[in-house]
C-alpha cells in the first residue's frame, strides 16, 4: 500500500555547493561592474582562485573574508595593465572566458 499526503507548507534551509562555471561568471562580472559586489558559496577550486587572482593583478580589489568574496568592481574602462604576465594556471575556463573580456576592454 502506498499512503500519498498534501503538504501544505514546507520549511527549511537548503545549501547548495558553489558551481565552478558560476563562480567564475561572479567574479568577472563583480570585477567589470561598478562599485561593490559580493559573492556567497563560491566554489574554491584551483581554477576559480586563478581567475580572481588575474582579476586582482588587473587592479580588482578582491576579499575574501569568512567565506564572503567583496569585490571592488572597477568597470569596463577600469582594468589596468598587469604588472607581470597573467598566470591563469591550467585553467582553460580562465584563459578562454577572461581572454574575451580583455579583447573587449
Amino acid at each position: 500500500m502506498k499512503l500519498k499526503t498534501n503538504i501544505r507548507h514546507l520549511h527549511g534551509s537548503i545549501r547548495v555547493p558553489g558551481d565552478k562555471s558560476i563562480s567564475h561568471r561572479s567574479i568577472i562580472f563583480g570585477s567589470l561592474a561598478e562599485g561593490e559586489t559580493k559573492v556567497y558559496d563560491i566554489l574554491r577550486g584551483e581554477d576559480v582562485l586563478s581567475t580572481m587572482q588575474v582579476f586582482r593583478d588587473l587592479g580588482v580589489e578582491i576579499e575574501d573574508t569568512d567565506g564572503v568574496i567583496t569585490i571592488q568592481g572597477v568597470g569596463m574602462d577600469g582594468l589596468k595593465a598587469p604588472q607581470n604576465a597573467l598566470d591563469m594556471g591550467n585553467s582553460g575556463t580562465s584563459i578562454r572566458l577572461i581572454s574575451g573580456v580583455l579583447a573587449g576592454a
